[in-house]
């Protein structure tokens, strides 16, 4: 495919580098001409010097028929404004990276929508996914937010003893705009239907707003008897974002912060997290807080070596479980080797979100769910497309299909079975991957 990525650094050309290796056609540009040098003596791309938010640039560069364009730089309005212009000059998918949590605050202004970008990308708020994901494991064991992140997809494990489990999900009684996705029994992934019984040990993955899914995942998981301790060290973005993923009945949160400041604007951003005034990366401060009887520590600060060692100190103290945030790549051999549990590289965390978009189509990203080969696609619904001409009920979709969220307009929500899809849409389906090219042309433009 042909990918533009508008920005250089770090973040850009490690991409490039990424899908340079998987053989795509890719151009770089940025404003540093050092930059578009040294990218050109390493990498097989082609290097544009120029603004990225200059139209004779993007022209430069080709954008009118690229297959994805890549705004990273490290200015979050040049990153919004060139995304726009590349998808108003013919770019088939455009993605834009943000660092102020404001951009993608739909409560305050929906400038994806405003500028008609398929998605904006933290690279903070991705960090903290992959985090949550590794603490909640093995109630949790995938957690991705799909369909601009007002609908949850989680991945649970069924508990022996739990209220649900034995049951069928005729039985079950969901609550309305939550269902079960797919089930996964014996390592057999499958669409889940009415008549499946829910046994110990199966994987199930459920769908709805993020409330109405935690009673369910209860239902399924289990009393977990008492919360699980979490503290996390640093309240920059990431350590924000985590929190609140976090906060909740099942998890007890202290964050600890070494900035008074930032600490009353964390106080006012979290609800049910404890903020603390100190700097965590101190052994002192870590045996005032206790950590030696935590559950999971996370070290999530904006330097790689106080991470390290932090995590290193509290696992020394007796916590659990030892994460950390660490950016450098030649820094991943070494972690496991110090005791710590989890390392996540923003860096490989954006490539592998990006790697979802490389799609052909209607079809927005692709999201593997599981170790099975269910996948989560979002398709966006082509004018006069053949499934707008009937309910969902009446669809002729795949035998293993599920449409389990549309988002329309301004909110996502999760259909039944007579709601009708209209052009402008986007649906997220799961299926199993062999499907798709079964599903896919029903969602494109019809005559």
């Amino acid at each position: 495919m042909r990918v533009v990525i508008l920005g250089a650094g770090t973040v850009g050309h490690s991409v490039a580098a990424m899908l340079c290796r998987e053989r795509h056609s890719v151009t770089v540009v940025d404003t540093d001409a050092e930059q578009i040098k040294h990218i050109n003596e390493t990498l097989d791309v082609r290097g544009l010097a120029g603004s990225a938010s200059q139209s004779s640039v993007l022209f430069q560069a080709g954008i009118s028929s690229v297959d994805l364009c890549l705004a990273v730089t490290g200015d979050d309005e040049v990153n919004l404004v060139s995304a726009s212009m590349a998808r108003s000059m013919g770019a088939r998918r455009v993605v834009a990276r943000v660092y102020a949590p404001v951009f993608r605050d739909l409560s305050t202004f929906d400038y994806q929508r405003h500028f008609g970008i398929d998605r904006l990308l933290s690279l903070e708020h991705l960090s903290a996914m992959e985090l949550a994901r590794a603490i909640r494991h093995p109630g949790s064991v995938v957690v991705e937010n799909l369909a601009r992140g007002e609908i949850e997809v989680s991945e649970v494990t069924a508990a022996p003893k739990a209220k649900l489990v034995g049951k069928s999900l005729r039985e079950i009684g969901l609550p309305k705009g939550v269902l079960i996705g797919s089930i996964t029994h014996d390592g057999e992934s499958k669409i889940a239907s009415a008549e499946d019984v829910i046994s110990p040990g199966d994987r199930l993955t459920v769908i709805g707003a993020r409330q109405s899914v935690e009673d369910v995942k209860s239902g399924i998981c289990g009393e977990r008897g008492g919360k699980t301790g979490v503290v996390i060290v640093g309240g920059g973005e990431t350590g924000l974002h985590l929190a609140r993923i976090l906060e909740s009945q099942r998890f007890a949160v202290t964050l600890l912060e070494i900035d008074r400041t930032r600490c009353e604007f964390l106080a006012t951003m979290l609800e049910e997290t404890t903020v603390v005034n100190s700097d965590g990366t101190r052994r002192a401060t870590l045996e005032e807080e206790r950590v030696a009887s935590t559950d999971v520590f996370v070290a999530c600060t904006g330097e790689d070596e106080d991470n390290i060692m932090a995590a290193v100190e509290a696992r020394d103290l007796g916590a659990k479980g030892a994460m950390a945030i660490v950016g450098r790549p030649d820094y991943a051999q070494v972690v496991g080797k110090l005791g710590i549990d989890f390392a996540v590289s923003p860096r490989q965390a954006m490539a592998k979100q990006i790697m979802g978009y490389l799609t052909s189509g209607p079809v927005v990203s692709r999201t593997p769910l599981g170790e099975g080969d269910i996948v989560a696609l979002e398709i966006e619904v082509q004018k006069n497309a053949a499934v707008t001409r009937e309910i969902i009920a009446a669809l002729h979709l795949p035998k293993q299909c599920l449409i389990a969220a549309i988002t329309r307009d301004d909110y996502a929500f999760v259909p039944g079975a007579k709601d009708q899809l209209r052009t402008g849409d986007t649906i997220v389906a799961l299926l199993h991957d062999r499907d798709a090219s079964e599903l896919t042309p029903m969602f494109e433009r019809g005559d």
